[in-house]
C-alpha cells in the first residue's frame, strides 16, 4: 500500500504487493472521521464507489465524507421513470449518459460545475440536518452575508428561493449514506434542456416524480466561489463538526485490487436492465400523426419492455391485419429506439409487403420511436 502526502492531500494507490484493501487501511488508520476525494469523473465509477464504501467499510464508529465531481451525466432516483424525467433523445445526441442510483429522490444533472458530497455514518447516527449544516456553515465561512439555508425537504436554498442543493439517501441494515449536490457553475442551459422530458405528457406512471425548482449557481453570486474553494471549505468544516483532523485522501475507484468487486458494481450500474429495466410499470397513450393520418398508440411497459401494444389506424392507410402483425412484433421487446428499429427491419424482411407498405411501416416505427 502506498500512501503519499501531497499538499495535505493523500493519494492512495496499490503497490505490486498489495496487502490490504481500502477498508483494512481505514481500520488501520484508527480515525473516527475520514475525508475522501474521488480521482475519477465517471458517474458509474463514482456511484459504485459510494456503494462499495457502504457495503465494505465499517461505519459503526466512523463517519466519512466523499467529495466527487462528474463529467456531464443525468442521474435518476432508484424509483423513477427516465422517460418521464428527462429528454432521452437529446441526451443521446449530446452523448450524455443516464445513470440510475441506488438511493431514492429526484433527477439531477451533473457536470464539472456541480459538487457531489456523500456523508457516510452508521444507521443510528444518520443525520441529514447535521450534514447540511456542514455545507451551509462552510459557505457562510467563505462569505458571511450569503443567505443559504436547509429546508424541511433537505434541499438548500439560496436567498430563500433558488435551489442550489438536493438530497437523496440510502439506509442499509446497519449503515447509511446521505448524498447531495451543490451547484457552483453548472451549465444551466444544458441542465434545463435535458431535465425537460419530451414524452411526460403521454406517460401514466406511479413512479416517483421529481419536483422542479428554480436554480442558481453560487458562482453567479460570488466569482470567488469556485468548486475547489468550496470543496476545501466543506472538508475543513466537516473536520471541525465531527471533531477530527487529517488529510483529504484521494482514492481511485477504478482500482480493483484496492476495492475488490468494484468493477462489477460499476458494470452492473451500466446495465440496461438496471437503468431502464428497473422502471416501475407504466403506460403510454399517444396520438401520432404519420402521413397526415392520426394513429392512436397504447402501450403497457413492464421492466422496461413492451408488455402490450395496440394501435388504431385507418384501414385504408394500413390494413388491420398488418397492424396486428406489427404490434405483435413489438410485444416483448425493449422499450428502446435501437431495438424497435431492428425489429421493424426484420419484420419488413420476413413479411411479404409492397414497397409502399414497407415505407409506411418504417414511418410508423419512426412515430413510435419518437416517444421512446
Amino acid at each position: 500500500m502506498i500512501l503519499r502526502l501531497l499538499n495535505r492531500a493523500c493519494v492512495l494507490s496499490g503497490s505490486v504487493r498489495l496487502k490490504s484493501t481500502l477498508s483494512t487501511f481505514f481500520d488501520e488508520m484508527g480515525k473516527s472521521g475520514i475525508i475522501l476525494k474521488s480521482a475519477t469523473t465517471g458517474i458509474f465509477e463514482n456511484l459504485a464507489l459510494e456503494d462499495w464504501i457502504h457495503d465494505h467499510v465499517d461505519l459503526q464508529n466512523r463517519s466519512m465524507l466523499l467529495l466527487w465531481r462528474n463529467s456531464p451525466a443525468v442521474v435518476i432516483g432508484r424509483h423513477q421513470n427516465p422517460w418521464q424525467e428527462c429528454n432521452l433523445p437529446l441526451m443521446r445526441r449530446l452523448g450524455i449518459p443516464l445513470a440510475r442510483r441506488r438511493s431514492g429522490g429526484g433527477t439531477v444533472f451533473h457536470d464539472f460545475g456541480n459538487i457531489n458530497m456523500t456523508f457516510f455514518t452508521s444507521k443510528k447516527k444518520y443525520d441529514r440536518h447535521r450534514n447540511l449544516k456542514v455545507i451551509t456553515s462552510a459557505l457562510k465561512a467563505l462569505r458571511p452575508d450569503l443567505e443559504v439555508a436547509a429546508t424541511d425537504r433537505f434541499d438548500i436554498l439560496l436567498n430563500s428561493h433558488y435551489k442550489i442543493s438536493g438530497t437523496a439517501a440510502k439506509l442499509g441494515r446497519t449503515s447509511a449514506y446521505h448524498h447531495c449536490t451543490l451547484l457552483c457553475s453548472v451549465d444551466r442551459s444544458v441542465l434545463s434542456s435535458v431535465l425537460k422530458s419530451n414524452t411526460s405528457e403521454v406517460i401514466k406512471s406511479n413512479a416517483t416524480p421529481s419536483v422542479p425548482s428554480p436554480v442558481r449557481n453560487l458562482l453567479d453570486v460570488d466569482p470567488t466561489l469556485d468548486s475547489d474553494t468550496i470543496m476545501n471549505a466543506i472538508a475543513s468544516q466537516y473536520s471541525n463538526e465531527f471533531g477530527f483532523d487529517g488529510p483529504v485522501i484521494t482514492v481511485d475507484p477504478t482500482h480493483e485490487a484496492l476495492m475488490p468487486g468494484i468493477h462489477k458494481m460499476a458494470q452492473d450500474l451500466q446495465m440496461w436492465e438496471w437503468i431502464y429495466g428497473r422502471t416501475p410499470k407504466f403506460s403510454v397513450c399517444s396520438s401520432l400523426v404519420v402521413d397526415d393520418v392520426t394513429v392512436k398508440l397504447d402501450m403497457d411497459i413492464k421492466n422496461g419492455a413492451v408488455e402490450q401494444c395496440a394501435m388504431e389506424i385507418p384501414e385504408d392507410w394500413l390494413p388491420s391485419e398488418m397492424v396486428n402483425e406489427f404490434t405483435s412484433a413489438l410485444n416483448g421487446s425493449k422499450y428502446c429506439p435501437n431495438e424497435a428499429a431492428v425489429l421493424v427491419a426484420a419484420f419488413t424482411r420476413t413479411v411479404s409487403v409492397t414497397a409502399d407498405v414497407a415505407e409506411k411501416i418504417h414511418r410508423l416505427c419512426a412515430g413510435v420511436v419518437s416517444v421512446m
